[in-house]
């Protein structure tokens, strides 16, 4: 995967003319924003829920060592291994190493994040091993060769008729000939098409929402029983999962499970929630035979104890996506990478770097609706506010930016000046305004302008009408 971040701007602007993608943005706001409102509603204790679910999480970055090591003495009890990997490279060599063992020739896939941020599937084609895909979004932009657009809706930027196209492009080998318009008629074409591949696979991986410490099981959250039928029908049974899924007790899972589906999709609980241990057992009549666990670090440790250790309590439910109005607005390829939206802001940095990345904290307004919405109380305006500082810092800013910084500064350290300047700013802008009071097209505001009017001020400045006592 191509990483784009540093041309969030074009990307940007690219998908605000898109209209394809505005309709599909249009029915993402009206969705899960709606659906995850009446679902909290419908729970009197959903915030001292999520109180508890922090605590939780919080405890567990305490003592992550101990938890992990307790993980896998767990999961090697029950005859499984566990595979600890500092970065992506060294994840893809493991799971394909472990993909040879097998003999596989191709490996059915459930939906996975981390199998995204280590750009799996390109490296596991590049040695021979087909991934398949196997959630319903994954698999529409596997054939449209895209990366995900959303943590939990990868293919949510895809109207119907782009996936009637790719469907009609790629099912053609399979004898599939007509073009199908109806969503159950490609649902159940895809469903058919996938069935035999199921079936094909040498291998199954998936990832995990949660790994238990208490007895060495995974949790996978799902809604259409792909992830199940990913790890039972295939010998071996791979779980690729960063360290901080770990959560201590069976309990705990529970606790955290109960305001996952709810700040994602709006559910009670997600259709299909499984807990998983291990290999086949004897006197067992399915499952695999193998169990392999890959964990994975990938910067993620430099993260304990520092200035952005809360964001490892992020369980990707993607409300802070759904509420967020840039995502709403640009979707989630704009971003450049794996994971976008004010999660991606924060997350995005730490992983490939603030060189690389640091347009992506600047990509916010900060209103706050992502940390208002976030189960997990993610201070997420902050940490974007403190990498926006360290790029300060470091120089990485374009000159202008700094320059605009280090002059609004000066005024903001001389009160007289500043005072003079927003009053004439504030007179000026009052004429260009007019009769309307709207300001059309503003040097230096085209960014505003360009899509909507930008208000006039009335001729006074906030601080004269302060000290006239129109508070």
């Amino acid at each position: 995967m191509r990483i784009t971040t540093p041309e969030f701007s074009a990307n940007a602007k690219a998908a605000l003319a898109d209209t394809d993608l505005q309709d599909a943005l249009a029915k993402l706001r009206a969705g899960f924003t709606e659906r995850r409102s009446k679902a909290t509603e419908r729970l009197p204790e959903f915030d001292a829920l999520c109180d508890q679910a922090r605590a939780i999480k919080d405890h567990v970055l305490a003592n992550l060592d101990d938890y992990l090591v307790r993980f896998e003495a767990r999961v090697i009890e029950g005859g499984g291994e566990v595979h600890w990997c500092t970065d992506a490279a060294e994840a893809r060599d493991v799971v394909l190493a472990l993909c040879r063992a097998a003999g596989a020739k191709s490996a059915t896939k459930s939906k996975s994040m981390i199998a995204e941020e280590i750009a799996l599937n390109d490296h596991l084609e590049a040695h021979g091993i087909e991934p398949i895909e196997t959630d319903l979004g994954e698999y529409i932009i596997q054939l449209a060769g895209e990366p995900p657009s959303h943590i939990i809706a990868p293919a949510v930027h895809k109207t119907k008729e782009a996936v009637a196209d790719l469907f009609f492009e790629h099912h053609a080998q399979y004898g599939y000939n007509q073009r199908h318009e109806e969503a159950a008629d490609l649902l159940e074409e895809a469903r058919q098409v996938l069935r035999s591949k199921y079936f094909e696979a040498d291998v199954g991986i998936t990832g995990a929402n949660f790994l238990i410490a208490e007895n060495g099981s995974i949790v996978t959250v799902t809604n259409e029983g792909n992830a199940e039928l990913t790890q039972i029908l295939p010998d071996t049974h791979i779980v690729i999962a960063s360290l901080e899924k770990i959560v201590p007790t069976l309990e705990d899972a529970t606790t955290i499970l109960r305001v996952l589906a709810r700040s994602a999709t709006g559910q009670e609980f997600s259709s299909y929630t499984t807990f998983s241990a291990g290999g086949r057992r004897d006197g067992d009549l399915d499952g695999p035979s193998a169990f392999h666990v890959v964990l994975l670090d990938n910067g993620r440790s430099a993260m304990l104890g520092g200035e952005f250790q809360d964001m490892l309590r992020c369980i990707r439910c993607g409300a802070c996506l759904n509420h967020c109005p840039i995502y709403s607005a640009v979707g989630g390829h704009a971003y450049g990478w794996v994971y976008s939206g004010p999660m991606g802001a924060v997350l995005t940095p730490q992983l490939i770097g603030l060189e690389a990345a640091g347009n992506l904290p600047n990509a916010s307004t900060f209103c706050g609706r992502c940390e208002e919405v976030c189960p997990m109380k993610i201070p997420l305006p902050r940490m974007m506010r403190r990498w926006r500082e360290r790029e300060y810092e470091t120089r990485l800013q374009p000159a202008v930016s700094r320059f605009g910084l280090a002059l609004w500064s000066w005024f903001a350290r001389h009160p007289a000046a500043y005072g003079l300047l927003t009053r004439l700013a504030a007179r000026g802008l009052a004429l260009i305004g007019g009769r309307r009071r709207r300001i059309g097209w503003l040097p230096g505001a085209a960014g505003w302008t360009a899509g909507r009017d930008l208000p006039a001020p009335e001729g006074r400045s906030f601080r004269e009408l302060w000290a006239a006592g129109k508070r």
